[in-house]
């Protein structure tokens, strides 16, 4: 849609390139040192060792995401004015990974004020002609094909060192192709992030009109007639009068899990940890597994998890719950417990975990904590609408049923904006490595540069990119059992 008549280069030459097969024959093939200077940033010691010394705002790599750098509320350190000079950065600068996710780069649009690199990060800047956002481009594009892992991989450290990176030999066009580059694939990237916005608020507005569904049936009922009464407790309001208002542990048992530290092995039982919490049924499909050895010490003392269960996280991502849909065996790894009752709806009581009406009970539960984690003694003591089983049946159903109409939706949304980022991907390698000729097509373009750039909440499109919350249940997790 984006592409349209768009062809190819007239001709093409052997590019020599490990990545790529052939380039447009009036293009190079060089590398990135004869046309970018490469700054590697400083280990800052941080204290202050001279009255010249300047208290400036320093950028690590976990600032840098692709196509763009982080710089809200950065952490601040000494540095002299020498360091200051070789180690600042400007708008403009590409700034890139050299361990982490190596090569992962992003520009500087802005610079609200004085920054300086740290150790992990390289500073770039053109040579001639050459310019940053098209290498920036061409990175991403090297990125696809995992040509980063394979020459990090080479060392006894696995980064992406300033050798490495002068090295790197990348398609080089003229300065020209360059602009008409950088200008089409800006062009196409907004208008992929406007669709994938879109589709973000779609998703944001589906899930709204699922949380008032949910909200509307586990404090209320079904019955919109129903006579109520005052619940007594300030976050849940009024509800039916015949419904019991009690704490958890009335009508369920919370067994936590065994804090033990396991090996993980390739084929194994799975187990449940945080990251497998975060749906409302519970997903094993890509959790860690471990020994049958380990897996019997772990459901002792009645922690076998079975269908019915609800698997309830209380570090990390405090208050997920997931409702146990599977006969087959697991067990619960870190930071989550097991709640369990003989003559309640489980996925009654899921709802009600999921409920905005509970959202309010644990941000109360939480005012004030520095480590956002809740205890045993506490999950027992969360307070529950509890209606009749019967109600809970029916209201259980009537989610079931109703939620799906609105899932589907949100899924092809889900999966249209997971298409789009292929399509991306895809568009931006043709356009670097010259399988497309946009040369033409830049010319006829719009003039964009006054129109406002598409929210970075909306983007995340880049390879590997994460949620910030994602990226930190991947680390609690990791460290949790590891």
């Amino acid at each position: 849609m984006i592409v349209g008549d768009i062809g190819p280069y007239p001709t093409y030459k052997d590019s020599g390139l490990p990545w790529l097969a052939q380039v447009p024959e009036g293009w190079g093939a060089d590398a990135v040192k004869r046309h970018y200077a490469i700054q590697l940033g400083k280990m800052l010691q941080g204290g202050r060792s001279a009255p010249s010394d300047r208290e400036v705002a320093y950028l690590k790599a976990q600032h840098v995401q692709w196509f763009a750098v982080r710089t809200s509320a950065p952490p601040k350190m000494w540095a002299s004015p020498s360091d200051i000079e070789q180690y600042g950065v400007k708008a403009g600068d590409l700034l890139v990974c050299e361990g982490g996710e190596g090569g992962r780069c992003g520009m500087l649009r802005e610079i609200p004020e004085s920054y300086i690199i740290q150790n992990a990060l390289h500073r770039v800047r053109p040579l001639g002609h050459c310019r940053n956002d098209y290498l920036q481009w061409v990175m991403s594009a090297i990125a696809a094909t995992g040509w980063f892992e394979a020459i990090n991989s080479k060392a006894t450290i696995a980064h992406f060192t300033r050798e490495k990176f002068g090295a790197l030999r990348i398609p080089v066009p003229t300065p020209g192709e360059q602009d008409a580059i950088v200008r089409f694939l800006d062009h196409a990237d907004r208008r992929i992030r406007r669709y994938i916005a879109a589709k973000r608020r779609l998703i944001a507005l589906l899930n709204e009109q699922k949380q008032t569904a949910i909200h509307r049936a586990v404090t209320r009922g079904l019955d919109p007639f129903v006579s109520t009464r005052p619940s007594g407790v300030e976050w849940l309001g009024d509800v039916p009068e015949h419904w019991e208002v009690a704490p958890l542990r009335r009508r369920w048992t919370v067994t936590d899990c065994k804090h033990l530290t396991v090996p993980f092995v390739e084929e194994g039982i799975p187990l449940a940890s945080v990251r497998e919490v975060q749906s409302f049924d519970l997903d094993l499909s890509t959790s860690k597994r471990t020994t049958m050895d380990w897996y019997e010490t772990l459901i002792g003392g009645g922690r076998a998890p079975r269908r019915g269960d609800v698997i309830y996280c209380r570090n990390v991502s405090v208050g997920a719950a997931a409702f146990v849909s599977t006969d087959a065996p697991f067990a619960m790894g870190q930071d989550v417990c097991l709640i369990r009752s003989a003559n309640q709806n489980q996925r009654y009581l899921n709802y009600f975990l999921h409920s905005p009406a509970m959202d309010r009970e644990l941000a109360m539960l939480l005012v004030g904590s520095t480590f956002k984690r809740i205890n045993v003694s506490d999950i027992k003591g969360l307070i529950i609408a509890m209606p009749p089983r019967a109600e809970q049946d029916a209201i259980a159903a009537h989610l079931d049923q109703e939620l799906d109409h609105l899932e589907r939706p949100i899924s092809d949304a889900h999966l249209q904006i997971g298409l789009m980022r292929e399509y991306r991907a895809r568009l931006i390698a043709d356009v670097v490595t010259g399988k497309l000729d946009v040369r033409e097509a830049a010319v006829r373009l719009p003039n964009e540069s006054d129109e406002p750039e598409p929210s970075d909440d909306a983007d995340a499109l880049a390879e590997g990119d994460e949620s910030e919350n994602e990226a930190d249940l991947g680390t609690a997790a990791g460290e949790a059992e590891a």
